[in-house]
């Protein structure tokens, strides 16, 4: 049995996964609060192999078989906060999430503050999605009331009077955090959610994401080169066996 073979089918499952994150990072890397994708790879124990010593009938010893695998994970280092001027674009200074409705109900999380009205007042997300307010219902602004003012601590008010207050989340676990599509994540049962302390909402900014494109092109390079060298593996061990299938006719 030739366990290169197999050591290499293994991590060609893993360059997958690697590619498929780097493609995710390259195509989102100018969407707002996007949160990179990463792959980490491991060696899994396996057992052992038994082979014979030398070629030797009857002399043989074992030799670890570790094959490579892959973990997916979300890189939640902050992006670079830019102003735009814009009275509802927000970012967050510090570890926090706005917090949006999905249609379906489900509470989900992101980074990206573009926010805008839409015609009944709904405050709501670049998908259209209602941003929650402290609550946990959508926020609402009048039409007629006034510019919007947001301080730090999260309150939204029109004039002189308070509308609501952006619920900002923190999570003691961000490893329970699962991403879907459009930048969004959602809680796992070990994320921990709990209400920001001081959210540190910043108005008239936006945070960009924290992927570096050319940092992503670097990778896929390297997914490719590596990626090719173990097909060689796969091609040369396929081509030395029908060598030894010929030779014994």
């Amino acid at each position: 049995m030739n366990i290169g073979v197999y050591q290499s089918a293994a991590s060609l499952s893993a360059l997958e996964r690697w590619q498929e994150a780097v493609s995710q990072n390259i195509s989102s890397s100018q969407v707002p609060g996007y949160r990179g994708h990463t792959v980490s790879f491991s060696a899994q124990d396996n057992g052992q192999f038994t082979v014979g010593a030398n070629g030797a009938h009857g002399s043989e010893s074992n030799v670890p078989a570790s094959f490579p695998t892959s973990a997916n994970g979300i890189s939640f280092k902050a992006g670079e906060t830019q102003p735009t001027g814009k009275p509802l674009d927000l970012a967050i200074e510090g570890s926090g999430f706005f917090q949006v409705q999905l249609p379906d109900g489900t509470h989900a999380y992101t980074r990206n503050g573009s926010f805008s009205q839409r015609s009944d007042g709904t405050l709501v997300n670049s998908s259209s999605y209602p941003v929650l307010s402290e609550s946990g219902s959508p926020i609402v602004l009048s039409q007629a009331a006034g510019p919007v003012s947001i301080t730090q601590d999260g309150a939204i008010s029109q004039g002189d009077t308070q509308v609501a207050r952006l619920s900002v989340t923190t999570f003691s676990n961000t490893g329970g955090l699962v991403p879907i599509s459009g930048g969004l994540l959602l809680a796992g049962p070990a994320a921990d959610p709990k209400a920001a302390d001081h959210p540190g909402v910043l108005q008239g900014y936006i945070e960009s994401s924290n992927v570096s494109p050319l940092f992503e092109m670097v990778n896929l390079v390297q997914v490719s080169r590596i990626y090719e060298a173990n097909q060689k593996v796969i091609s040369n061990a396929d081509q030395q066996t029908q060598k030894t299938m010929d030779a014994l006719g």
